[in-house]
């Protein structure tokens, strides 16, 4: 033992005066981790056993000796690692996901790190690979970083375990005949290898007892990046890290929330602005950069299968839906186009118009003062131009183009569920419910569960949160916590009628008192005048109540602790709708519906409060302030929408970067730039989601008063789809991958709107509900390839039991049993048939 101890003392001198000239390769300690770190990383060039027996014979000034190898070491490897690295150190192993934190040096950072201690012996339980780097190396000196790699077991298991289809066969089934007027929108296509980044293939869910039956040529990139690292999340969110104050504690995203973690997130996989030097790499981020994310491309499709492959289902849905929208919102944009054009030539001939601007006409009718003390009587000639201005909006053209929009909105919602049934298909998300219903408990639902009773679709025992009396009292004190932030909305629209009385008669005073008047003033009536200063206050107050409602909504949803992740984001988009519906939608309903009705008339004019006059609409009608209205809202949350989407994130990101990017690339890591990204969040979607309905809303519950409504709409989302692209490619993480086979809820909603726009004409609500029955939901080649689909797959794994079988038979297995099997095999095949 002496003289083995003796060798490998001279062998270790040798390498370590090495060091000083030259860098030393060797399987030995090519890929030891960080020995002078406080949270060291596992070794992998040797065992643990191996690594303690060796470190336990070195003694004295050899041992010193080694201590100093190692850290030369480790800092050649830290240097000659590319920053683009998305690999463990020993360049093999993919990172499958980061955890990040910071020393807290409060009272409750032991705790914290009692916390990860537990957690990340747990993660390795799970057979998660951990490496972690220290502070020191980071560009901080304060962020330590854990880096997670899931093997090949790991993920084998979980992908069983998560239904994960895989392929098993590439499709045989003929693309669609090309169209021969296809190269008219060549120059708007993109090159194939974007569009289509991988083959299509037959898939099912995988299985790891039959592993030979699919299509595995590397078990490295078998699993999507997208793929390993909802794997990984799925192993994160469920995972225990204690019990304190008699409860189980689990979960990553309580730690994020109490801050012993500060940051969870996959890496991208290179740089967006450049490739990486690492040919391991897809490249994948650089190429949606590229091709996707670039205002230069706003011509050009979207190559959806590549972001659905780099994002996740969830994300790819959300990006092929407003696509879809927008191209619709083209054919609207242009007949509304038509009918302002129509209005503006027409101007002229307007017979009302001609009648209030003739002097022998609306020169002699004397109107009743527009209010009661400063105001005087004036002539009906007054507002000539207003009337002619009103005239571009209201006209026979806004009638047609009402009944055109009552149309197209059905045309849109029934096309859409065509294109989502074909995403579906194309995206193995046919059988996604069935799937996933039992895999999306939430993990605070799971945290309450105190009882067990019977699932009514498995009719097995799972665990429950039993209702108390508290629970239900909470739950009623919650709704009518609703109904009061719903009050304040209406309150606040009050408030805002209240100013429209007391400045209107301001505004009709002074404007009716100038003896000279301007273009201006002969254009701004004071009804006009009154409706943009108050419409730009209720855009205030709006964005005001929006960020309040925001808050509560999801609080009110937290303390409804649903059960699952669709329940949760169900209630919280309810909520939001209803909020924000009420908000931007109830300054247009009185001016649509309710403003000048309730007038009076001269000698018995009604007050509000029996303080203000109610105002009246202009002579020419409320129409022309509608179009202000709808104009200032709808054109000041686009403008505010784009500047917080895509301003803000990078002022963020410039500010928290500003200091790195002057540091060396070796100091600079992967996943320390995305640390310093923004967070996209689970709620993400959800806003951008919310955003498009509001403007949904705009463009059809008030379409007869601003027939440039979608034209403006078309503008805003072809900017939208270009900057939500960008951000998402370059400001924020890479968001954690989740499936979704349709737009959830907001489907319904988007339905319910439709109704409402044209309920108000029976003829339309008729024409769209008949249109709706004739054109199918899912394409009938869409049907024909899911049962072509289901028919091969089913034969394919008849035909993988039948070898199976035949092996158990040479094991000694009886004829009957065996017959018994090949005849089920055979009937799932037949079934598969007739379907």
């Amino acid at each position: 033992m002496n003289r083995l101890g003796r060798k490998d003392e001279e062998t270790l001198i040798e390498m370590a005066q090495a060091t000083d000239g030259e860098e030393v390769n060797g399987p030995l300690f090519e890929n030891i981790s960080n020995t002078d770190s406080e949270h060291p990383g596992n070794s992998e060039g040797l065992s643990t056993t191996e690594t303690t027996l060796l470190i336990s014979d070195l003694q004295g000034n050899t041992g010193r000796r080694f201590n100093l190898f190692l850290k030369r070491r480790l800092r050649i490897d830290k240097r000659h690692q590319s920053k683009d690295s998305i690999f463990f150190r020993d360049g093999v192993r993919q990172i499958d996901f980061v955890l990040s934190y910071v020393d807290d040096p409060n009272k409750e950072g032991e705790k914290k790190v009692d916390r990860r201690r537990e957690f990340e012996n747990n993660l390795e339980k799970a057979g998660l690979e951990l490496e972690t780097e220290d502070k020191k190396e980071s560009e901080n000196g304060k962020t330590y970083f854990v880096k997670i790699h899931a093997p090949w077991e790991v993920l084998t298991t979980y992908a069983e375990v998560l239904n994960i289809k895989v392929p098993i066969k590439e499709n045989d089934i003929p693309s669609t005949v090309e169209n021969p007027l296809d190269f008219i929108t060549q120059p708007f296509r993109l090159p194939e290898n974007v569009m289509q980044p991988e083959p299509d293939y037959f898939t099912a869910p995988f299985s790891k007892e039959r592993q030979e039956l699919y299509l595995i040529h590397d078990e490295q990139t078998f699993f999507s990046p997208s793929v390993r690292n909802r794997i990984v999340y799925y192993i994160l969110s469920r995972c225990p890290y204690g019990t304190e104050e008699g409860k189980k504690k689990f979960g990553i995203k309580r730690l994020l929330s109490n801050g012993t973690y500060s940051a969870a997130y996959p890496l991208h996989d290179c740089q967006y602005w450049k490739k990486a030097s690492d040919p391991k790499c897809d490249n994948e981020r650089y190429t949606l950069y590229k091709e996707w994310a670039r205002f230069a491309r706003f011509f050009k499709e979207q190559p959806l299968d590549l972001i659905r492959k780099y994002y996740g289902e969830r994300i790819g849905i959300y990006f092929a839906w407003l696509g879809f929208y927008t191209e619709m919102l083209f054919f609207a944009a242009v007949v509304g186009f038509i009918c302002f054009l129509y209005g503006a030539f027409t101007m002229n001939e307007n017979m009302s118009s001609k009648e209030i601007c003739d002097s022998e006409i609306g020169g002699d009718i004397i109107m009743c003062p527009l209010c009661d003390r400063k105001c005087d009587y004036w002539r009906l000639n007054s507002t000539c131009e207003s009337s002619q201005y009103s005239h571009l909006f209201d006209n026979v053209a806004t009638l047609f183009f009402a009944i055109f929009m009552g149309i197209w909105v059905t045309l849109f919602l029934e096309f859409w569920k065509r294109r989502q049934a074909r995403l579906e298909y194309e995206w193995d998300l046919v059988d996604f419910e069935e799937e996933q219903q039992q895999l999306q408990l939430r993990p605070e639902y799971e945290a309450k569960c105190t009882q067990k009773r019977k699932n009514p679709v498995t009719q097995e025992l799972e665990m429950c949160k039993r209702k108390t009396v508290n629970d239900y009292g909470k739950l009623s004190l919650l709704y009518f916590g609703i109904l009061f932030w719903i009050s304040l909305i209406i309150a606040s629209m009050i408030a805002v009628i209240v100013y429209r009385l007391a400045v209107y008669a301001a505004f009709a005073s002074l404007m009716e008192n100038t003896q000279t008047p301007t273009p201006i003033s002969r254009l701004l009536t004071p009804q006009l005048a009154t409706s943009v200063t108050a419409s730009c206050l209720n855009f205030v107050i709006i964005m005001i109540l929006n960020f309040l409602y925001e808050r509560i909504a999801i609080w009110i949803t937290d303390m409804e602790i649903p059960r699952t992740h669709l329940e949760y984001e169900n209630r919280l988009t309810m909520k939001m709708f209803l909020f924000q519906f009420v908000n931007y939608y109830s300054s247009c309903f009185y001016v649509a519906f309710f403003k000048g009705k309730f007038a009076g008339y001269p000698g018995s004019y009604t007050y509000m409060f029996d303080s203000w006059r109610n105002e009246e609409c202009d002579p020419a009608g409320c129409l022309i302030e509608l179009t202000t209205q709808l104009t200032i809202i709808m054109a000041g949350k686009q403008i505010w929408g784009n500047i917080q989407e895509a301003f803000v994130p990078w002022i963020w990101n410039w500010w928290g970067r500003r200091r790195a990017r002057s540091s060396p690339e070796n100091l600079y890591s992967r996943w320390e730039q995305d640390h310093d990204l923004q967070t996209f969040g689970a709620l993400g979607l959800f806003y951008e989601y919310l955003e498009m309905v509001i403007q949904f809303g705009f463009i059809t519950l008030f379409v007869a008063s601003f027939p440039l409504a979608p034209l403006l709409a078309l503008m805003n989302n072809i900017l939208e789809i270009r900057v939500d692209s960008w951000k998402l490619t370059t400001q924020f993480r890479r968001p954690v991958a989740a499936k979704a086979h349709s737009i959830g809820i907001w489907q319904e909603i988007l339905n319910g709107m439709a109704i409402l726009s044209v309920v108000t004409n029976h003829i339309v609500f008729i024409v769209k509900f008949f249109i709706a029955w004739m054109i199918p939901d899912v394409p009938s080649e869409v049907k024909a390839k899911i049962k072509r689909e289901k028919y091969l797959t089913q034969k394919i794994l008849h035909e993988y039991e039948l070898n199976k079988l035949r092996q158990k038979l040479c094991e000694g297995r009886t004829y009957a049993n065996m017959e018994k099997e090949v005849i089920a095999s055979e009937g799932r095949v037949e079934l598969a048939e007739v379907m």
